[in-house]
Protein backbone atom coordinates (compact mmCIF):
# COMPACT_ATOMS: atom_id res chain seq x y z
CA UNK A 1 0.00 0.00 0.00
CA UNK A 2 1.25 2.92 -1.20
CA UNK A 3 2.53 5.68 1.28
CA UNK A 4 3.28 3.39 4.12
CA UNK A 5 -0.64 3.16 5.21
CA UNK A 6 -1.83 0.67 7.02
CA UNK A 7 -4.52 -1.96 5.76
CA UNK A 8 -7.50 -1.43 8.02
CA UNK A 9 -7.82 -3.83 11.57
CA UNK A 10 -9.78 -6.88 10.31
CA UNK A 11 -12.57 -7.84 13.40
CA UNK A 12 -14.66 -10.79 13.27
CA UNK A 13 -18.22 -10.27 15.68
CA UNK A 14 -18.87 -13.22 17.72
CA UNK A 15 -22.90 -13.04 18.99
CA UNK A 16 -25.28 -11.68 16.50
CA UNK A 17 -27.55 -10.53 18.66
CA UNK A 18 -29.23 -6.96 19.15
CA UNK A 19 -26.51 -5.21 21.13
CA UNK A 20 -24.13 -6.37 18.59
CA UNK A 21 -25.87 -4.42 15.81
CA UNK A 22 -25.55 -1.55 17.99
CA UNK A 23 -22.06 -2.06 18.71
CA UNK A 24 -21.34 -2.81 14.10
CA UNK A 25 -23.67 0.54 13.38
CA UNK A 26 -21.57 2.50 16.11
CA UNK A 27 -18.68 1.29 14.18
CA UNK A 28 -19.47 1.83 10.68
CA UNK A 29 -17.14 3.62 8.71
CA UNK A 30 -14.33 3.45 11.69
CA UNK A 31 -10.91 4.47 10.50
CA UNK A 32 -8.57 1.70 10.71
CA UNK A 33 -11.18 -0.87 10.97
CA UNK A 34 -13.07 -3.38 8.95
CA UNK A 35 -15.37 -6.02 10.03
CA UNK A 36 -14.54 -9.14 8.55
CA UNK A 37 -17.15 -11.57 8.84
CA UNK A 38 -19.80 -11.88 12.07
CA UNK A 39 -20.74 -15.60 14.03
CA UNK A 40 -23.52 -17.07 15.86
CA UNK A 41 -25.11 -20.49 16.58
CA UNK A 42 -28.12 -19.29 15.22
CA UNK A 43 -28.00 -19.58 11.15
CA UNK A 44 -30.83 -16.96 11.13
CA UNK A 45 -29.41 -14.29 12.94
CA UNK A 46 -25.76 -14.92 11.90
CA UNK A 47 -27.15 -14.70 8.04
CA UNK A 48 -29.60 -11.14 9.24
CA UNK A 49 -25.92 -9.52 10.49
CA UNK A 50 -23.86 -10.74 8.01
CA UNK A 51 -26.09 -9.64 4.59
CA UNK A 52 -26.72 -5.88 6.76
CA UNK A 53 -23.09 -5.69 6.42
CA UNK A 54 -21.82 -7.24 3.19
CA UNK A 55 -19.76 -10.13 5.14
CA UNK A 56 -19.51 -13.58 5.67
CA UNK A 57 -22.20 -15.21 8.41
CA UNK A 58 -20.40 -17.79 10.06
CA UNK A 59 -21.22 -20.23 12.82
CA UNK A 60 -18.99 -20.08 15.98
CA UNK A 61 -16.03 -18.42 16.98
CA UNK A 62 -14.10 -21.66 16.12
CA UNK A 63 -14.32 -20.49 12.49
CA UNK A 64 -14.10 -17.67 12.63
CA UNK A 65 -10.35 -17.92 14.12
CA UNK A 66 -9.81 -19.85 11.38
CA UNK A 67 -9.65 -16.83 8.47
CA UNK A 68 -6.61 -15.21 8.37
CA UNK A 69 -8.27 -11.27 7.39
CA UNK A 70 -9.79 -11.78 11.55
CA UNK A 71 -7.19 -10.16 13.13
CA UNK A 72 -9.38 -8.90 16.41
CA UNK A 73 -12.51 -10.21 17.78
CA UNK A 74 -15.45 -8.58 19.28
CA UNK A 75 -17.45 -10.20 21.73
CA UNK A 76 -20.93 -9.64 22.11
CA UNK A 77 -22.32 -13.11 24.35
CA UNK A 78 -24.05 -13.30 27.25
CA UNK A 79 -21.83 -12.99 30.43
CA UNK A 80 -20.99 -16.57 31.14
CA UNK A 81 -19.36 -16.93 27.80
CA UNK A 82 -16.70 -14.14 27.53
CA UNK A 83 -14.03 -15.43 29.28
CA UNK A 84 -13.71 -18.79 27.82
CA UNK A 85 -14.19 -16.86 24.47
CA UNK A 86 -11.66 -14.58 25.18
CA UNK A 87 -8.67 -17.00 26.00
CA UNK A 88 -9.58 -18.66 22.78
CA UNK A 89 -8.78 -15.23 20.87
CA UNK A 90 -6.00 -14.67 22.53
CA UNK A 91 -4.29 -18.08 22.51
CA UNK A 92 -5.72 -17.45 18.81
CA UNK A 93 -3.12 -14.52 18.40
CA UNK A 94 -5.87 -12.63 18.16
CA UNK A 95 -6.82 -9.11 19.66
CA UNK A 96 -10.46 -8.52 21.69
CA UNK A 97 -12.58 -6.11 21.89
CA UNK A 98 -15.34 -7.77 25.01
CA UNK A 99 -18.77 -6.59 26.07
CA UNK A 100 -18.51 -6.14 30.08
CA UNK A 101 -18.12 -7.79 32.49
CA UNK A 102 -14.66 -9.39 31.34
CA UNK A 103 -16.15 -12.78 33.46
CA UNK A 104 -18.27 -13.58 35.70
CA UNK A 105 -15.23 -14.54 38.54
CA UNK A 106 -12.86 -13.10 39.41
CA UNK A 107 -10.41 -16.03 38.73
CA UNK A 108 -11.64 -16.42 35.30
CA UNK A 109 -11.43 -12.44 34.65
CA UNK A 110 -7.34 -12.97 35.95
CA UNK A 111 -7.26 -15.74 33.39
CA UNK A 112 -8.25 -13.37 30.84
CA UNK A 113 -5.74 -10.69 31.60
CA UNK A 114 -3.00 -13.10 32.42
CA UNK A 115 -3.34 -14.69 29.03
CA UNK A 116 -3.77 -10.97 27.35
CA UNK A 117 -0.28 -10.80 29.20
CA UNK A 118 1.21 -13.92 27.64
CA UNK A 119 0.10 -13.44 24.23
CA UNK A 120 1.13 -10.03 23.95
CA UNK A 121 -1.80 -8.63 22.64
CA UNK A 122 -4.61 -5.77 23.15
CA UNK A 123 -7.68 -6.46 25.01
CA UNK A 124 -10.25 -3.63 25.40
CA UNK A 125 -13.31 -3.95 27.37
CA UNK A 126 -16.22 -2.10 26.63
CA UNK A 127 -16.86 0.18 29.35
CA UNK A 128 -18.34 2.91 27.82
CA UNK A 129 -17.88 5.38 31.00
CA UNK A 130 -14.43 5.40 30.15
CA UNK A 131 -15.15 7.02 27.02
CA UNK A 132 -17.71 9.46 27.47
CA UNK A 133 -16.55 12.94 27.58
CA UNK A 134 -18.49 14.48 30.74
CA UNK A 135 -16.11 11.99 33.12
CA UNK A 136 -13.35 12.64 31.01
CA UNK A 137 -13.72 17.06 31.21
CA UNK A 138 -13.89 16.23 35.23
CA UNK A 139 -10.79 14.18 35.02
CA UNK A 140 -9.03 17.25 33.32
CA UNK A 141 -10.70 19.71 35.78
CA UNK A 142 -8.72 17.71 38.34
CA UNK A 143 -5.59 17.63 36.53
CA UNK A 144 -5.86 21.17 36.68
CA UNK A 145 -6.25 21.90 39.74
CA UNK A 146 -9.87 23.36 39.15
CA UNK A 147 -11.64 20.22 41.26
CA UNK A 148 -9.85 18.97 44.15
CA UNK A 149 -9.19 14.92 43.83
CA UNK A 150 -12.74 13.30 45.02
CA UNK A 151 -12.33 12.27 48.70
CA UNK A 152 -16.48 10.51 47.49
CA UNK A 153 -17.85 8.98 45.51
CA UNK A 154 -22.00 8.25 44.85
CA UNK A 155 -24.03 5.96 42.10
CA UNK A 156 -27.53 5.77 42.25
CA UNK A 157 -29.38 4.08 39.13
CA UNK A 158 -33.14 3.11 39.71
CA UNK A 159 -32.84 1.27 36.45
CA UNK A 160 -35.78 -0.50 34.46
CA UNK A 161 -37.05 -4.33 34.88
CA UNK A 162 -39.61 -3.76 32.02
CA UNK A 163 -38.27 -5.61 29.31
CA UNK A 164 -36.69 -7.99 32.18
CA UNK A 165 -39.54 -11.39 32.51
CA UNK A 166 -39.13 -13.89 35.40
CA UNK A 167 -37.35 -16.18 32.69
CA UNK A 168 -34.87 -13.46 31.79
CA UNK A 169 -30.71 -14.70 31.95
CA UNK A 170 -30.09 -11.18 33.53
CA UNK A 171 -31.69 -12.72 36.79
CA UNK A 172 -29.89 -15.85 36.71
CA UNK A 173 -26.05 -15.84 38.41
CA UNK A 174 -24.99 -18.75 36.64
CA UNK A 175 -25.41 -16.56 33.26
CA UNK A 176 -25.26 -12.98 34.28
CA UNK A 177 -23.32 -13.12 37.53
CA UNK A 178 -25.51 -11.54 39.14
CA UNK A 179 -26.32 -7.22 39.34
CA UNK A 180 -23.26 -6.17 40.58
CA UNK A 181 -21.31 -7.93 38.06
CA UNK A 182 -23.72 -7.88 35.15
CA UNK A 183 -24.08 -3.70 35.26
CA UNK A 184 -22.10 -3.17 38.84
CA UNK A 185 -18.73 -3.12 36.76
CA UNK A 186 -19.21 0.06 34.75
CA UNK A 187 -19.74 1.97 37.76
CA UNK A 188 -17.09 0.05 39.65
CA UNK A 189 -14.59 1.25 36.94
CA UNK A 190 -15.81 4.69 36.54
CA UNK A 191 -15.40 4.99 40.75
CA UNK A 192 -11.90 3.79 40.08
CA UNK A 193 -11.03 5.98 36.73
CA UNK A 194 -12.74 8.93 39.18
CA UNK A 195 -10.99 8.30 41.93
CA UNK A 196 -7.45 7.55 40.62
CA UNK A 197 -6.95 4.16 42.79
CA UNK A 198 -8.29 0.69 43.61
CA UNK A 199 -10.66 -0.35 46.03
CA UNK A 200 -9.41 -1.74 49.37
CA UNK A 201 -12.66 -3.59 50.75
CA UNK A 202 -16.37 -3.64 50.25
CA UNK A 203 -19.39 -4.49 52.36
CA UNK A 204 -22.50 -4.96 50.50
CA UNK A 205 -26.44 -5.43 51.04
CA UNK A 206 -28.62 -7.41 48.62
CA UNK A 207 -32.97 -7.28 48.30
CA UNK A 208 -34.55 -9.83 47.38
CA UNK A 209 -38.34 -9.82 45.50
CA UNK A 210 -40.72 -11.44 48.20
CA UNK A 211 -40.54 -15.21 46.05
CA UNK A 212 -38.49 -13.80 42.90
CA UNK A 213 -34.55 -12.89 42.35
CA UNK A 214 -32.69 -10.02 43.98
CA UNK A 215 -33.36 -7.13 42.40
CA UNK A 216 -32.09 -4.35 44.35
CA UNK A 217 -28.26 -4.06 45.68
CA UNK A 218 -25.93 -1.74 47.14
CA UNK A 219 -22.20 -1.60 48.65
CA UNK A 220 -20.01 0.50 49.75
CA UNK A 221 -16.35 0.41 48.59
CA UNK A 222 -13.28 1.87 50.79
CA UNK A 223 -10.55 3.64 48.22
CA UNK A 224 -7.25 3.96 50.07
CA UNK A 225 -6.66 7.65 51.96
CA UNK A 226 -10.18 7.44 53.51
CA UNK A 227 -12.37 7.63 50.36
CA UNK A 228 -15.52 6.20 50.35
CA UNK A 229 -17.77 5.15 46.71
CA UNK A 230 -21.07 3.89 47.54
CA UNK A 231 -23.14 1.94 44.68
CA UNK A 232 -26.97 0.92 44.81
CA UNK A 233 -28.22 -0.93 41.44
CA UNK A 234 -32.12 -1.22 41.69
CA UNK A 235 -33.99 -3.15 38.77
CA UNK A 236 -37.52 -1.95 39.71
CA UNK A 237 -38.14 0.82 37.36
CA UNK A 238 -40.94 1.46 33.83
CA UNK A 239 -37.90 2.69 31.14
CA UNK A 240 -40.18 6.03 31.49
CA UNK A 241 -38.94 6.29 35.17
CA UNK A 242 -35.26 5.05 35.07
CA UNK A 243 -33.04 7.83 36.79
CA UNK A 244 -29.41 7.92 37.43
CA UNK A 245 -27.61 10.10 39.45
CA UNK A 246 -23.41 10.40 40.08
CA UNK A 247 -21.83 12.44 42.35
CA UNK A 248 -18.46 13.43 43.46
CA UNK A 249 -17.98 15.38 46.57
CA UNK A 250 -14.33 17.15 46.23
CA UNK A 251 -14.29 19.10 49.23
CA UNK A 252 -15.08 22.40 48.43
CA UNK A 253 -16.79 21.53 45.28
CA UNK A 254 -19.82 18.96 43.78
CA UNK A 255 -19.91 17.30 40.65
CA UNK A 256 -23.22 15.53 40.09
CA UNK A 257 -23.42 13.77 36.18
CA UNK A 258 -27.01 12.64 35.42
CA UNK A 259 -27.98 9.31 33.65
CA UNK A 260 -25.87 5.74 33.19
CA UNK A 261 -25.10 7.13 29.80
CA UNK A 262 -24.17 10.79 30.76
CA UNK A 263 -25.38 13.95 29.05
CA UNK A 264 -24.93 16.46 31.43
CA UNK A 265 -23.46 17.33 34.69
CA UNK A 266 -23.42 20.02 37.07
CA UNK A 267 -20.15 21.68 39.39
CA UNK A 268 -20.56 23.70 42.19
CA UNK A 269 -17.20 25.26 43.68
CA UNK A 270 -16.05 27.90 45.99
CA UNK A 271 -13.14 29.13 44.89
CA UNK A 272 -10.59 32.15 44.79
CA UNK A 273 -10.39 34.89 42.50
CA UNK A 274 -7.58 33.07 40.31
CA UNK A 275 -9.74 30.39 40.87
CA UNK A 276 -12.67 31.97 39.37
CA UNK A 277 -11.25 33.87 36.32
CA UNK A 278 -9.97 30.17 35.41
CA UNK A 279 -13.74 29.05 35.99
CA UNK A 280 -15.25 31.55 33.78
CA UNK A 281 -12.46 30.85 30.25
CA UNK A 282 -13.92 26.86 30.37
CA UNK A 283 -16.59 27.70 27.76
CA UNK A 284 -13.48 29.02 25.41
CA UNK A 285 -12.36 25.09 25.88
CA UNK A 286 -15.32 22.99 25.43
CA UNK A 287 -13.70 21.15 22.27
CA UNK A 288 -10.57 20.27 24.25
CA UNK A 289 -12.21 19.85 27.70
CA UNK A 290 -14.76 17.22 26.01
CA UNK A 291 -12.53 15.77 23.54
CA UNK A 292 -12.10 12.04 23.45
CA UNK A 293 -10.24 9.94 20.21
CA UNK A 294 -12.68 8.39 18.21
CA UNK A 295 -15.36 10.30 19.45
CA UNK A 296 -17.44 12.92 16.95
CA UNK A 297 -19.01 15.84 18.71
CA UNK A 298 -22.44 16.92 16.91
CA UNK A 299 -22.07 20.50 17.60
CA UNK A 300 -24.71 20.97 20.48
CA UNK A 301 -22.25 20.53 23.30
CA UNK A 302 -21.77 23.56 25.59
CA UNK A 303 -20.47 24.78 28.67
CA UNK A 304 -21.96 27.92 30.83
CA UNK A 305 -20.26 29.18 33.76
CA UNK A 306 -21.89 31.58 36.53
CA UNK A 307 -19.32 32.96 39.07
CA UNK A 308 -21.04 35.10 41.73
CA UNK A 309 -18.19 36.81 43.35
CA UNK A 310 -18.05 37.60 47.31
CA UNK A 311 -21.38 35.06 47.90
CA UNK A 312 -19.28 33.80 51.12
CA UNK A 313 -16.96 35.98 53.39
CA UNK A 314 -13.40 35.81 52.88
CA UNK A 315 -12.58 34.33 55.85
CA UNK A 316 -10.56 31.00 55.74
CA UNK A 317 -13.01 28.12 55.86
CA UNK A 318 -12.14 24.80 56.81
CA UNK A 319 -13.17 20.84 56.09
CA UNK A 320 -11.22 17.49 57.02
CA UNK A 321 -8.05 19.68 57.62
CA UNK A 322 -7.76 21.34 54.23
CA UNK A 323 -8.46 25.59 55.14
CA UNK A 324 -8.69 28.24 52.53
CA UNK A 325 -10.28 31.25 51.53
CA UNK A 326 -13.15 30.82 49.35
CA UNK A 327 -15.25 33.54 48.65
CA UNK A 328 -16.50 33.24 45.18
CA UNK A 329 -19.37 30.57 44.11
CA UNK A 330 -18.86 28.84 40.86
CA UNK A 331 -22.19 27.25 38.77
CA UNK A 332 -20.72 25.50 35.69
CA UNK A 333 -23.06 23.24 33.16
CA UNK A 334 -21.39 20.68 30.87
CA UNK A 335 -24.16 19.60 28.62
CA UNK A 336 -23.51 17.43 25.72
CA UNK A 337 -27.35 18.08 23.58
CA UNK A 338 -29.26 16.73 26.62
CA UNK A 339 -31.45 13.85 27.03
CA UNK A 340 -32.50 13.32 23.23
CA UNK A 341 -28.58 13.11 22.49
CA UNK A 342 -28.12 9.98 25.04
CA UNK A 343 -28.75 7.27 22.02
CA UNK A 344 -25.75 9.71 20.42
CA UNK A 345 -23.38 9.51 22.99
CA UNK A 346 -23.71 5.73 23.73
CA UNK A 347 -23.08 5.29 20.30
CA UNK A 348 -20.25 7.52 19.86
CA UNK A 349 -18.78 6.25 23.19
CA UNK A 350 -18.77 2.74 21.75
CA UNK A 351 -17.13 3.64 18.74
CA UNK A 352 -14.39 5.29 20.93
CA UNK A 353 -13.93 1.88 22.84
CA UNK A 354 -13.02 0.74 19.15
CA UNK A 355 -10.65 3.74 18.52
CA UNK A 356 -8.93 2.94 21.43
CA UNK A 357 -8.47 -0.85 20.76
CA UNK A 358 -6.85 0.56 17.20
CA UNK A 359 -4.83 2.50 18.47
CA UNK A 360 -3.60 0.77 21.21
CA UNK A 361 -3.01 -2.45 18.68
CA UNK A 362 -1.26 -0.02 15.84
CA UNK A 363 1.12 2.00 18.43
CA UNK A 364 1.85 -0.02 21.10
CA UNK A 365 0.04 1.98 24.40
CA UNK A 366 -2.19 0.23 26.96
CA UNK A 367 -5.89 1.29 26.33
CA UNK A 368 -8.24 3.27 28.68
CA UNK A 369 -10.52 -0.01 29.09
CA UNK A 370 -7.37 -2.62 29.14
CA UNK A 371 -7.06 -5.96 30.95
CA UNK A 372 -6.52 -4.84 34.02
CA UNK A 373 -9.42 -2.15 34.25
CA UNK A 374 -12.01 -5.21 33.40
CA UNK A 375 -10.31 -8.14 35.92
CA UNK A 376 -10.47 -5.09 38.69
CA UNK A 377 -14.06 -4.43 38.51
CA UNK A 378 -14.75 -7.63 38.35
CA UNK A 379 -12.85 -8.73 41.62
CA UNK A 380 -14.82 -5.68 43.20
CA UNK A 381 -18.05 -6.62 41.81
CA UNK A 382 -17.44 -10.54 42.98
CA UNK A 383 -16.18 -9.68 46.77
CA UNK A 384 -19.79 -6.96 46.58
CA UNK A 385 -21.75 -10.45 45.96
CA UNK A 386 -19.80 -12.27 48.78
CA UNK A 387 -19.99 -9.36 51.32
CA UNK A 388 -23.95 -9.15 50.33
CA UNK A 389 -24.42 -13.06 51.13
CA UNK A 390 -22.06 -13.29 54.23
CA UNK A 391 -22.87 -10.01 55.63
CA UNK A 392 -19.16 -9.66 55.76
CA UNK A 393 -16.79 -6.82 54.83
CA UNK A 394 -14.16 -8.40 51.67
CA UNK A 395 -11.16 -7.49 50.67
CA UNK A 396 -10.55 -6.66 47.05
CA UNK A 397 -7.58 -8.88 45.99
CA UNK A 398 -4.96 -6.65 44.57
CA UNK A 399 -2.01 -9.12 44.46
CA UNK A 400 -3.82 -10.66 41.80
CA UNK A 401 -4.36 -7.89 39.84
CA UNK A 402 -1.12 -6.79 39.97
CA UNK A 403 0.28 -10.19 38.61
CA UNK A 404 -1.66 -9.76 35.87
CA UNK A 405 -0.88 -6.23 34.93
CA UNK A 406 0.13 -5.30 31.85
Amino acid sequence: MSGGARAPLGIGLVGCGGFAEFVLDAAVGLPGLRLAAVADPSAERAARLGERHGVPALASLEELLERDDVEAVLIATPPATHAAMAVAALRAGRHVFCEKPLATTTEDAARVAAEARRAGRVLVVDHVLRYNPLLRAVQRLTERGLLAPARRFLFENDASDQDLGPDHWFWDPAHSGGIFVEHGVHFFDAARALLGSDPVSVRATAVRRPDGPVDMVSADVVHPGGVLASHLHSFTHAHRAERQLMRLDHGFAETRISGWIPVRAEISAWTDEEGAREWERLPQLVDDLLAVEGFLPHGEEWITVRVERDAGSSARARGRGEERSVPHRVHAVLDLGGEPRKPYVYARSVRAALTDLVRAVREGVVPQADAVSGLTAVAVAEAATVAADTGVAQPVPHPLIEETSV
